[in-house]
């Protein structure tokens, strides 16, 4: 029952990442027509900045929440549930206050030290009382995940993200007619008030639900001490990989626009660019993360379980599987990517950043890889080893990012190369550590070859179907639908995919013949 319970849990968690992913994609156009990359760049220098406090605030808590939530909850022990859902609140609440304030009167002097563009001010300034309002709305989010319903969670997501789109783009739009700084705060009321909804509609759904969940009478068993050392446990290891990775992009915030003026670019050039790079480039890149994100959620406990119970072969079957899966489905959203980079930059009026993204495209399957091979060593316990690879990865990176960028013949485009060394570096040391402690074997065959030689018929395909539709918005969905065909039917015949693969697809695979 509750590996059922998990997979309804995963399925709704997929359904609303998408949703939200798509009306982001749609948000993202919206902001890069109507609003321009100014704009947008403005806001994400203030962001990674925004999140790397907001990692500083929760400190991985929500996740211990989970956790210890949900090992209460499997042995009926209901009140110390609720001990660790108060006592989380009054620590986050009061953690939220304190970087919210904190980071309000030292706005000034980040906005003119820090950042290299103090038109950041206002959007910063506005960003400051969201962290204290996704510190609350985090601690309920943990709870209700360590209780297995993902409902409420979903529910509060897809209202956090039309409101945010909604208010977001309304009020940029409007502020625009003062300034270009004046819009991207508007990008940040969004922001602002979509936080602010999630978290009315998450503490909305605990209070119809509290009846069910506190019929437990007796005293908690757990002191108030206990329960901190624990959370604190279990949230130290996840902090420190969430610290570096928010702490990575506050400095690409920083360094990158600096080092496109030293490039020979203006500070407004460079702050265009580094909107377009963030809200075009990356907006395309990430979005099949949708998919590997919900394949390794389903997969990574499956794989824990295996761990604990020292089933090593399981734990080799299902990485292998997770690792293949992941590399199947990353391979044709890439290839759409690079050879439809034009067209779809142009969708967000980006154009100039098309062979930025072919760049990105090129390395885009090892950040999917690393996605999935980090929560493989999650699930192995192997917290530290993603954090170590990180700091690897970034030491090689960093250096490579200020110089190529700030050369005038690479630019932009050194810094898309540097990301793409970053992902083959996280993704080769994960996979060399997944095979070192499970004894998985890398098969080149069916992890390598076997995808990219579907890859290359879907190629032929479009360089086929391209002068018939080429100018066309309808045919390219087209285009992808034949591609995307013609990829799954060579690696039917090539062995890279089985019908008992197919068979194993939730509500599809019961259709087919056996």
């Amino acid at each position: 029952m509750a590996r059922r319970t998990f997979v309804y849990g995963a399925a709704i968690l997929l359904v609303a990442n998408l949703f939200n992913r798509l009306l982001g994609f749609a948000y993202q156009y919206l902001i890069m027509t109507n609003i321009g990359g100014e704009a947008y760049g403005l806001f994400n220098m203030v962001f990674p900045i925004y999140m790397l406090a907001l990692v500083i605030t929760t400190a991985g808590i929500p996740l211990a929440i989970a956790k210890m939530v949900s090992e209460e909850v499997s042995l009926g022990r209901l009140s110390n549930a609720q001990s660790i859902l108060r006592l989380s609140l009054v620590l986050l609440s009061f953690s939220g206050a304190i970087v919210s304030i904190v980071l309000y009167f030292l706005s000034p002097y980040l906005a003119t030290r820090i950042f290299s563009d103090p038109r950041v001010i206002n959007a910063f300034l506005i960003c400051t009382p969201a962290i204290f309002i996704v510190s609350i709305s985090s601690v309920f989010r943990g709870y209700f995940q360590g209780l297995q319903n993902m409902v409420p969670t979903a529910v509060s997501q897809i209202f956090e993200q039309i409101i945010r789109v909604a208010i977001g783009y309304t009020a940029a739009l409007r502020l625009l007619q003062n300034s270009v700084e004046w819009a991207a705060a508007g990008l940040a009321l969004g922001m602002l008030a979509g936080e602010l909804v999630g978290l009315l509609s998450i503490v909305f759904q605990y209070q119809r639900s509290k009846s069910r969940v506190s019929q437990d009478n007796s005293s908690p068993t757990y002191s108030s001490r206990e329960i901190l050392k624990s959370l604190w446990k279990l949230a130290y290891p996840v902090t420190l990989g969430r610290l570096l990775a928010t702490g990575l992009s506050s400095l690409d915030a920083i360094i990158i626009p600096l080092r496109l003026q030293a490039a020979g670019y203006s500070a407004r050039e460079a702050v265009t660019l580094f909107g377009q790079l963030g809200g075009s480039a990356f907006t395309l890149l990430t979005f099949p993360s949708v998919f590997t994100f919900a394949l390794a959620t389903s997969l990574v406990p499956a794989i824990s379980e295996a761990a604990t119970r020292r089933q090593l072969n399981v734990v080799r079957a299902r990485s292998a599987e997770a690792i293949r899966l992941t590399i199947l489905i990353g391979i044709p959203c890439l290839i759409i990517l690079f050879y439809f980079s034009h067209p779809l930059t142009a969708f967000f009026k980006s154009s100039a950043i098309a062979p930025i993204l072919q760049i990105l495209a090129l390395g885009g399957i090892c950040s999917y890889i690393q996605q999935t091979t980090t929560g493989i060593l999650q699930g192995l316990g192997k917290v530290q080893l993603p954090v170590i690879h990180s700091i690897v990865a970034a030491i090689i990176r960093i250096p490579a990012l200020i110089y190529l960028t700030g050369l005038p013949q690479w630019g932009l485009r050194g810094t898309a190369w540097t990301y793409v060394l970053g992902y083959f570096i996280m993704a080769v040391l994960n996979l060399l550590a997944i095979s070192r402690y499970t004894g998985m074997p890398l098969d080149l065959q069916r992890f390598v070859l076997q995808p990219i030689f579907a890859g290359v018929g879907m190629l032929l395909v479009f360089q086929f179907l391209d002068p018939f539709f080429r100018g066309n918005v309808i045919g390219y969905p087209l285009e992808f639908l034949v591609g995307i065909v013609i990829y799954g039917i060579i690696l039917l015949f090539n062995g890279g995919v089985s019908f008992n693969d197919l068979r194993r697809l939730p509500w599809i695979g019961k259709y087919l013949p056996l």
